[in-house]
């Protein structure tokens, strides 16, 4: 102390640029701190906008990003890329340059604060009216299927076809197909509208009248009626508005009543037509649709395919490419296997691996009977061909969801980092890093597919016929108990719950009150609950009690008032996940619950701290953001807040 009154007195004498280098030395932890919260609350809003900005997607159909919302997103991201690198800069800096460190690190912080101040307003909306008459699909590459595609495309012009059937064996490629004309009928805009609705297994005539509802900009008028048939009135009324357009009906499992839903019978007076694709031929007939059938590719349209997935080195092998061809024929001209099996063979040169999947290929097709399990055996190949465990974990956990789910990148790694699927590492970004490179693994192999957006490719999906091989994975193995987005207005029955299980996902349901009485006296093995987007209200006292286990609980966008005391006994949670329970307001005592990470209450009605909350030393994440801040104890809802809302290592 004896020497700083006197340095401050030369310093002032030198002049501001003498002080400054000072000021900058002495407080560059300070400087470094508030640098590390501007940071993460700029990330914290880059996921929040992302994530509104698909809420808002997902709505209409016809919507698109503004773009200057693309454009901050962009830009986010290669200023988030800049702060890791000065934040690494910093960590691995000498004493001598504290200084010229604060001085970069002040720079930045004014630099990420001021385009902090710039982020889109999400209460005026982040995206826009697209095209009238729809928007381009995402679609991958098209090999052969030329005749095919032609015959569609001549029904559609033609005057006297008005209902048109496409039906093929699971992964012969009637989905892309239809991709590939849906964009080329915007292209030529013979048609006012083109509208694309997903059916899947699980036929929902609500579900099906908000998509179309949505495609047409409209479905506002359909949200609070409930009643079925006043609902297929007003959006058949929507339909002949909408004037000449083509309805495609994705995956069509089984008979559609277009009466039932409110679609007006296609005519060639209304000039309207109606494509669905499907497995089954029956389906077509019953709908009274022009039959078209999808073929297999032939065996030159499938090695050219193969060819291209697989790499131009592997090509030149002459010593590969005869039993390279012998697997093309194995995959029986199916496009997804051929893809699947191609990116999962993609940079082997040796021969004996080739001649290797080869019999494994063979073998697994000869233990099956019928079309669809040789499928699924084909496509097995290349889950068990992935060489590390924790990667196949990571694929399984995607089975999870509903089927045709779309999901942010950001979001399933934030799931298996709370799996614990990716280890514990020294920072946040290496273990987000790690995440990239199981994604990148599974995209290689084809078992994951992107979902490209008008400002980036961060969503992902499952092919149908991928999830089915993913489901059949998770049967043939009890510990699991997968029956998302199935209508299901209860839990499963007693029977149903082994003592064996591990993870159940019962997501997407119309689930209202959860009783112990299904449950067998103990789950004492079960680690993940996954029970988010239910209309739960009511959960029995004692519903925790035996799940000793219980790791990550998910009841997120549920209507939960509260939460029983039994949660209390899950010593072994590290998530609780509340996030949307825009009815929950207050939380059981939490000082037991040692072993949490992350507790996500985002756009909830809890107004006070959760008492307990201080003896939750392992805590990284906690999301306390409500539109109430109210004072207990120490401090305010507001400060914790700040605080704590991202990750966070402890020391």
């Amino acid at each position: 102390m004896d020497y700083v009154d006197p340095c401050l007195g030369i310093a002032n004498c030198l002049g501001p640029p003498v002080c400054k280098y000072l000021k900058y030395h002495r407080k560059l932890d300070d400087y470094v701190r508030n640098y590390g919260m501007i940071r993460r609350e700029l990330n914290c809003k880059m996921e929040d906008i992302e994530l509104q900005l698909k809420a808002e997607l997902l709505r209409p159909l016809g919507k698109i990003p503004k773009k200057e919302v693309e454009n901050w997103l962009k830009d986010v991201k290669e200023m988030i890329r800049e702060a890791q690198e000065v934040e690494n800069k910093v960590s691995n800096g000498r004493y001598l340059c504290r200084a010229s460190n604060g001085k970069l690190v002040d720079e930045k912080t004014q630099e990420m604060q001021k385009f902090l101040g710039k982020a889109p307003n999400a209460s005026e909306g982040l995206a826009i009216d697209g095209p009238s008459g729809g928007l381009p699909l995402p679609t991958s590459e098209l090999v052969g299927e030329e005749a095919v595609r032609n015959e569609i495309w001549a029904c559609l012009i033609q005057e006297e076809v008005s209902k048109i059937g496409v039906w093929g064996m699971g992964g012969v490629g009637k989905t892309t197909i239809m991709k590939h004309i849906h964009n080329d009928l915007l292209k030529q805009q013979r048609f006012e509208r083109v509208i694309w609705v997903t059916i899947s297994k699980e036929f929902n005539v609500m579900k099906v009248q908000d998509n179309i509802a949505s495609a047409l900009e409209s479905k506002e008028y359909l949200d609070k009626e409930e009643d079925k048939l006043r609902r297929a009135a007003i959006l058949s009324e929507m339909l002949k508005n909408a004037g000449k357009h083509v309805l495609i009906l994705d995956d069509v499992w089984d008979k559609v009543s277009l009466e039932e839903v409110g679609i007006p019978e296609p005519s060639g007076s209304n000039g309207c037509k109606l494509v669905l694709t499907t497995r089954s031929e029956h389906v077509c007939k019953y709908m009274g649709c022009k039959v078209i059938k999808v073929k297999p590719l032939s065996e030159e349209e499938a090695l050219i395919l193969f060819l291209n997935k697989v790499g131009p080195n592997i090509v030149q092998s002459p010593t590969i490419m005869p039993t390279l061809k012998i697997v093309v024929r194995e995959c029986a001209g199916l496009p997804l296997t051929i893809v699947v099996v191609a990116g999962t063979m993609k940079g082997e040169y040796n021969p004996c691996i080739w001649k290797n999947a080869l019999k494994d290929l063979k073998e697994r097709i000869g233990k099956v009977e019928g079309v669809e399990a040789e499928v699924i055996e084909r496509l097995k190949f290349s889950f068990d061909h992935l060489k590390d465990e924790k990667v196949k974990d990571c694929f399984l956990y995607y089975a999870l969801y509903p089927e045709d789910f779309e999901i942010l990148k950001v979001e399933l790694i934030d799931c298996w980092i709370d799996e614990i699927f990716i280890g514990d590492m020294d920072t946040r970004q290496e273990m987000e890093d790690k995440g990239l490179t199981i994604l990148k693994m599974l995209e290689d192999n084809c078992l994951l597919e992107n979902s490209t957006t008008e400002f980036g490719s961060v969503f992902l999906k499952m092919h149908d016929a991928v999830r089915d091989m993913a489901l059949s994975i998770t049967r043939m193995n009890p510990r699991y108990i997968v029956q998302a987005g199935l209508q299901l207005e209860e839990l499963p029955k007693r029977g149903q719950w082994s003592p064996d299980i591990e993870k159940v996902s019962l997501m997407c349901n119309l689930i209202s009150e959860i009783s112990i009485d299904v449950l067998p006296t103990k789950c004492q093995l079960l680690t993940t609950l996954l029970l988010q987007n239910n209309p739960i209200k009511k959960i029995s006292i004692s519903f925790f009690t035996n799940m000793h286990c219980l790791s990550v609980l998910n009841l997120s966008s549920t209507k939960i008032e509260s939460l029983p005391n039994s949660i209390s006994e899950l010593k072994n949670l590290t998530t609780l996940l509340l996030w949307g329970c825009y009815e929950l307001r207050d939380l059981p005592c939490l000082s037991m619950l040692q072993e949490l990470k992350k507790l996500d209450l985002l756009r909830t009605k809890i107004e006070e701290v959760p008492e307990g909350m201080d003896m939750l030393i392992k805590l990284r994440y906690i999301d306390l953001y409500v539109n109430k801040s109210k004072s207990r104890g120490d401090g305010t809802i507001e400060e914790v807040g700040v605080l704590y809302r991202t990750f966070r290592r402890h020391q």
